[in-house]
């Protein structure tokens, strides 16, 4: 039997969203009027190739400094900075999911498989088909991510005990459960899958080995992974999703946070808080959202009203006591 879900206990009435204004840039639907349109769709793949080699090196430093300096407190800021590090690689993932990353298809995929996916323990194209699905229609009837956004706000109590299952590797224990059938599973690509992602991991082992600092790959990589990680990406997609509904208008599904550049160091990098902008135009890369959001703005698709003023603002509307 399948599980009922309460849907759209946040969600605004169409009457109270904001009017959209007589502008140049935006229609009513939200998207980009044509000309704007093919300006926000370029794809800058020469700074995006910087920014993943960028992202790689930051990280990697971050590991060295601690290698140095080898104080208990350098030790704690690598730890949760390398929880970020997994959002980094999402955000960029996603990118190369929606084939946003580089204008070169092979490339794109690529990338996205080998150097942002398997690392972080995702199948990339996997990914992809799920994701599309939500996108075609955000809370229908074969939307994958039901469970993880429905039945806001809920107690305290109940988001506690989800971040705790999360913080305490519960959640990512039931995930990587999952995974390991991959390597005996019937589906040749699932199995193909599976073996690559371990042998990928076994390579990251094999670094950290070479480096003299093999434990590293637990305490930095696998730990965070566990344990921050979970925690991070439930409250990004609570805060895209949560207590929403299935409608037409994008406003109605999708929530809007203002972007603080902590949350965009940490919680929500490359552009990936955008996401009221990002359902508007699936199309639009992560680089130019930025933008994007200030179009919707400017031509009141997007106000106070329908916007969050911080994540924690968000968070707080996402509990109720009872």
């Amino acid at each position: 039997m399948k599980e009922q879900y309460s849907l759209g206990g946040m969600a605004l009435r169409l009457s109270d969203l904001p009017v959209l204004v007589e502008n140049s840039s935006i229609s009513s639907n939200g998207r980009a009027l044509p000309e704007v349109r093919a300006t926000l769709r370029k794809i800058p793949s020469f700074r995006n190739t910087w920014t993943v080699i960028c992202m790689y090196g930051q990280n990697i430093l971050i590991l060295a400094a601690a290698v140095r300096v080898d104080r208990w407190f350098t030790w704690l800021i690598a730890f949760v900075l390398m929880g970020r590090m997994f959002a980094q690689f999402a955000a960029l993932m996603h990118d190369a999911a929606h084939r946003l990353l580089f204008t070169h298809r092979g490339a794109n995929d690529f990338v996205g498989l080998w150097i942002l996916g398997y690392p972080t323990l995702t199948n990339t194209p996997g990914y992809r088909r799920v994701h599309m699905v939500h996108h075609r229609e955000e809370f229908g009837p074969n939307e994958p991510d039901i469970p993880l956004y429905a039945n806001y706000p809920i107690t305290p109590s109940s988001l506690r005990r989800k971040l705790i299952r999360d913080i305490s590797g519960q959640t990512a224990f039931k995930l990587l459960s999952s995974q390991a059938r991959g390597f005996t599973a019937d589906n040749a690509q699932t199995r193909r899958a599976t073996w690559s992602m371990a042998a990928v991991q076994l390579l990251i082992f094999a670094v950290f080995f070479a480096s003299g600092h093999p434990w590293l790959y637990l305490t930095m990589w696998v730990l965070p992974y566990v344990t921050l990680w979970r925690v991070i990406n439930r409250l990004r997609s609570i805060a895209e999703h949560g207590g929403l509904r299935a409608d037409k208008d994008r406003r109605i599904t999708t929530h809007s946070v203002r972007q603080h550049w902590i949350a965009r160091f940490y919680i929500v990098p490359y552009g990936i808080g955008f996401h009221l902008a990002h359902h508007a135009d699936a199309a639009v890369p992560f680089r130019h959202l930025a933008r994007y959001h200030a179009l919707l703005t400017s031509a009141h698709y997007v106000d106070a009203t329908i916007e969050y003023p911080t994540y924690r603002s968000l968070w707080k509307a996402l509990v109720t006591p009872r």
